[in-house]
């Protein structure tokens, strides 16, 4: 019998985390859906399934609790986590552009931390240890092209949420390799999304422009690229970041 892996998907509701649910749920794993949007739940009763339902749970990652209550039904209810991919993130923006620094402030600076990073480490922390008992596991945290290079107009506390995403992913790649278990990020450049589509067009335009492929990418490109990072053939790829930006950044 095919053993049936389990995943955890954040901001799984629309964008590139719809995406990579979807991408999962077709090459065959269980995959359990978590997002703020309500919308959520009726999202996971669509998806492919291969004999097993997949589920979902409304979450608010800015909230300890919520974050530790969806650590705790991954393992109780889903029966286990065994590929863990913190996609959901937030960028709090001003109109007509980014927050110059001396108007970005401490409330924003923090609740862009503890959606873009506490809320990784905290699930990283719950489910992490399970892997190592199962002696297998796969982490992928979704970071930016903005954490690797600077970005003209990028907002100071998003920017450094990314970077911080792509230290945390070598920092556990390297603790764990030993126990069978990968931890890598995929960092997406300009992506066509219901989410970019609501930027000041202009601004749109220029990130464009800085693309030599000549195009935003897909959502369903950023997932392709994940679900090759969780599958048996990337075994021996630890700590990488995978940068997916049409050549906007060649690190």
């Amino acid at each position: 019998m095919k053993l049936i892996r389990s995943a955890l998907v954040t901001g799984a509701a629309s964008g590139i985390g719809l995406a990579i649910a979807t991408q999962l749920a077709r090459a065959g794993y269980r995959v359990l859906l978590a997002d703020r949007d309500p919308a959520v739940h009726q999202i996971a009763a669509t998806l492919p399934y291969n004999g097993q339902p997949h589920l979902a749970v409304t979450v608010d990652l800015g909230q300890e609790d919520e974050v530790l209550s969806l650590a705790r039904a991954a393992v109780e209810d889903f029966g286990g986590c065994d590929i863990l991919v913190n996609n959901a993130g937030i960028n709090i923006k001003k109109q007509g552009g980014p927050f110059p620094l001396e108007e970005v402030s401490n409330a924003d600076w923090e609740r862009v931390f503890r959606i873009n990073v506490m809320a990784p480490f905290m699930l990283c922390r719950a489910l992490l240890p399970e892997m190592r008992s199962r002696g297998w596991g796969r982490v992928i945290n979704i970071a930016s092209r903005a954490g690797r290079t600077f970005i003209p107009n990028t907002n100071l506390h998003y920017a450094t949420t990314k970077a911080a995403i792509i230290g945390m992913t070598r920092q556990l790649a390297g603790d764990f390799a030993p126990n069978n278990i990968t931890v890598n990020c995929v960092s997406p450049g300009p992506v066509d999304t219901p989410l970019a589509r609501q930027n000041n067009p202009e601004v749109a335009a220029r990130l464009r422009a800085a693309v030599p492929a000549g195009r935003s990418g897909t959502a369903d490109e950023i997932a392709c690229a994940v679900a090759f990072l969780v599958s048996e053939d990337a075994s021996f790829i630890v700590g990488a970041c995978i940068d997916v930006n049409g050549g906007a950044f060649m690190g």
